[in-house]
């Protein structure tokens, strides 16, 4: 294994956290209200077409019927929690690294990289569940034909009324179910590429910004491999009327997997393995 970088300032780390958070959302964010719509479709009756026949047609009708900015629906919520989210994300990383080395120079193995990349994952998990709770009923409301909110600040005063902090959290069981393990195959896929690319006798440090590139986007790519099955449970948790699974999420799998068959759990697949190269790429740019 090639060295690894000379240790970064936590400080450091919160602030290219930050703005690779930004990079990610204006990149991003079409396809993923694509991917929300495809997730929470509801299935289609006997005999009629479903709302949208996959990624491409989804994306056409959205940018036919509401325009570019239809595309962006939500992304306030994304932009303001998106990038304290990444910031902290990267310094919990940073953290996860140094809470397994005795000495700062030691080179850690890809399973403490891992475990470092999940700890990462809890520490973001307090932002980004209500961004995504948010974002996701916003991105969903047009197609549904209701409009119930404005924007994201009057989404969030609706939903504490409604059901106080509880509302505003909801789905924070499925947000670490999916971010945790993601989080971890993220950051362990991309130090394990950036040691590939690394030309022998050269430190990462010295790796060009295209290898940079492709591996930060492949580490997308893997991330959202894991991601993806309790992805799409949370959109739909996040988006159900209150009260529709009492149980959680056992509830929404059971209901999924029933209706619609296990490969309902890949929803927005192709929506996802889209956006998730050049989102990622951006990132770690």
């Amino acid at each position: 294994m090639a060295d690894q970088a000379k240790p970064i300032s936590p400080l450091k780390n919160l602030l290219a956290g930050g703005f690779g958070g930004m990079c990610l959302v204006f990149v991003g964010h079409p396809l993923d209200t694509v991917k929300v719509r495809l997730q929470t479709q509801p299935p289609n009756l006997p005999g009629q077409p479903p709302m949208y026949s996959g990624t491409f047609d989804c994306f056409r009708k959205t940018l036919m019927r509401e325009g570019i900015m239809g595309l962006y629906r939500g992304m306030a919520a994304p932009i303001i929690g998106v990038t304290p989210m990444f910031a902290v994300c990267f310094f919990g990383f940073g953290l996860g690294k140094k809470l397994q080395q005795k000495h700062p120079e030691d080179v850690l193995s890809y399973p403490q990289l891992f475990a470092a990349g999940m700890l990462s994952g809890v520490f973001t998990t307090g932002i980004m569940t209500p961004g995504e709770r948010i974002k996701c009923l916003l991105q969903i409301q047009a197609s549904s034909g209701e409009t119930k909110y404005t924007g994201a600040l009057d989404c969030a005063k609706k939903l504490y009324k409604e059901a106080g902090i509880r509302g505003i959290y909801k789905g924070t069981v499925l947000t670490l179910m999916r971010d945790v393990p993601a989080s971890g195959m993220y950051f362990m896929t991309y130090e394990w590429l950036k040691n590939i690319f690394t030309p022998e006798e050269k430190s990462v440090n010295e790796l060009s910004v295209p290898r940079i590139l492709v591996a930060g986007g492949i580490a997308g790519i893997f991330n959202w491999a894991v991601a993806i099955p309790p992805d799409v449970l949370k959109s739909r948790f996040q988006t159900a009327p209150p009260g529709k699974y009492p149980n959680g999420f056992r509830d929404v799998l059971r209901e999924l997997i029933r209706n619609e068959g296990i490969t309902s759990l890949y929803k927005g697949f192709n929506a996802v393995m889209i956006r998730a190269f050049p989102a990622n790429a951006d990132i770690f740019v």
